[in-house]
């Protein structure tokens, strides 16, 4: 006769009481805004604007917020960003346009904008050359600068990273090598190469289209109207 055995049933598994958890949340740190130095206030009491602001795809780069610049000393201090005229940045942001239909990868990059008066006084005194020399590469600030009025710009172009394109001379170089209007014959005597002419032109050519026109010692400079008409239309930036 077989024997039916019943199988033990199986013992309940016990789980432990669940302890309450406690979401933890950490704050995010508050990044305090910037404060705004006594230059830049200056500017924007003197109703110039902030090219960025209109356009944040152009690159900012200011040299004389640095010491890598003709005097080697930074005159700018704190002052990170471009100011220019209302209406000289809505040229440029034409510029920028044009440029981006071009080739997308590339920007432009300022290297200055408006400039005190006072910082175009430093900068007169610092450089040492006879005076027929130095008129050729600065403003006398006796005269004003179209700088001085927020109408003028140096600039280059630049890829994305901000890498800028080869000019074959760097900016604010003192000499025949940052003439436009020598291009062609340093050009046959080997100091510029064809493509370092092309991104010049490049430069110029979208400059135009913007409206300004450059001078004949600087292939970074550029100007939106002519001094006389700087200062009828602007005030000058002391």
């Amino acid at each position: 006769m077989l024997s039916c055995k019943t199988e033990p049933k199986p013992k309940k598994e016990v789980l432990a009481p669940k302890k309450d958890t406690i979401e933890v949340i950490v704050p995010k740190p508050v990044i305090k805004p910037k404060p705004i130095s006594v230059l830049e206030q200056r500017l924007i009491d003197a109703k110039l604007v902030n090219v960025q602001h209109l356009d944040s795809t152009i690159l900012v780069e200011l040299k004389y917020s640095t010491t890598d610049n003709f005097v080697g000393v930074d005159l700018y201090g704190d002052l990170e960003h471009a100011y220019l005229q209302p209406d000289v940045a809505e040229k440029l942001l034409k510029v920028q346009r044009l440029l981006k239909s071009i080739d997308s990868t590339k920007t432009l990059l300022i290297y200055d904008a408006v400039r005190p008066k006072s910082v175009q006084q430093v900068m007169w005194d610092t450089i040492k050359m006879p005076f027929k020399e130095k008129i050729k590469f600065l403003s006398n600030p006796k005269n004003h600068s179209i700088h001085n009025y927020g109408a003028a710009i140096d600039l280059t172009i630049a890829n994305l990273e901000g890498k800028p394109l080869d000019m074959g001379a760097p900016y604010d170089y003192i000499g025949v090598l940052a003439h436009p209007t020598k291009e062609q014959q340093l050009l046959k005597e080997g100091k510029l190469s064809q493509q370092q002419i092309e991104n010049r032109k490049l430069l110029r050519k979208v400059m135009r289209h913007g409206g300004f026109f450059n001078i004949q010692t600087e292939w970074w400079h550029f100007n939106s109207c002519r001094k006389p008409v700087a200062k009828q239309r602007y005030q000058l930036v002391e």
